[in-house]
């Protein structure tokens, strides 16, 4: 195997988990050999199909691979949420990746995400920055997307063209300004929350296109209510004050 230089950034990942046995022991592998300094923390909600376990089993477990674990299923905002604090109190990390078990996002798109992140605050892997790069969606779910992305920039005024996209790395500071504590929207307003705050509270940002392909085994944690949260979150983000001013 070729010999990984690295990018010079102490990196951590943090992936929510719930019921990726078929996954996890894959995709940690893949995330560590893009660098060295890369580490990963997956943040587990209970799993019963015995995520956890595999991830304690892995060669690099309490090395470069971490685990929180918590009591039941809450989330996907508060996973990352969780994760973020533990990061953040646990680690001397100078970036922090936003990042999915499933095989959606491809872990050697980690390589532009850690060129960027030395000349932005906040670096996004967007799906619709050229055009649509998704793969194996059926038409619905594409329309579900690109619709509440065009809702989040009408409501909330932020220009980027992916707001609800999971992939994503911020530097340090970018999180230890963010009030996590009162966040509380899930799934894709949570992202949309996470965008707007980085935004309105002045960090740069810069989108990269990835392209994103459906998960090939699991079972996807959408949901009605997921969709529904997203569609009034928005306005409650848009009249959202932050350290004393509105955000948007």
């Amino acid at each position: 195997m070729e010999e990984v230089k690295g990018f010079g950034i102490i990196a951590y990942v943090v992936i929510p988990t719930y019921n990726e046995a078929e996954n996890i022991s894959r995709i940690i592998p893949e995330v560590l050999d893009r660098d060295p300094d890369i580490s990963v923390l997956v943040v587990d909600d209970n799993s019963p199909d015995g995520t956890a376990k595999l991830v304690k089993e892995l060669p690099q477990f309490g090395q470069r691979v971490f685990i929180l674990e918590r009591p039941g299923k809450a989330g996907l905002g508060a996973a990352y949420r969780a994760g973020f604090k533990w990061v953040l109190e646990n680690t001397d990390a100078e970036c922090i990746f936003e990042m999915d078990a499933d095989f959606s996002h491809d872990p050697s798109a980690i390589d532009e995400f850690l060129t960027e992140i030395k000349h932005y605050d906040v670096v996004l892997g967007s799906r619709y920055l050229y055009g649509i790069t998704v793969v194996n969606w059926p038409l619905s779910r594409v329309i579900l997307s690109v619709f509440a992305n065009l809702y989040a920039r009408l409501v909330t005024g932020i220009k980027i063209k992916d707001s609800t996209g999971g992939f994503k790395c911020f530097r340090r500071k970018v999180l230890e300004a963010m009030p996590l504590e009162k966040i509380r929207s899930d799934g894709y307003s949570f992202q949309i929350e996470m965008n707007v705050l980085c935004w309105r509270s002045g960090f740069s940002m810069k989108e990269i296109p990835i392209m994103f392909v459906d998960r090939q085994v699991g079972t996807s944690k959408m949901s009605k209510s997921i969709i529904w949260e997203a569609i009034w979150m928005v306005w409650a983000i848009r009249f959202r004050r932050f350290n004393g001013r509105k955000v948007s």
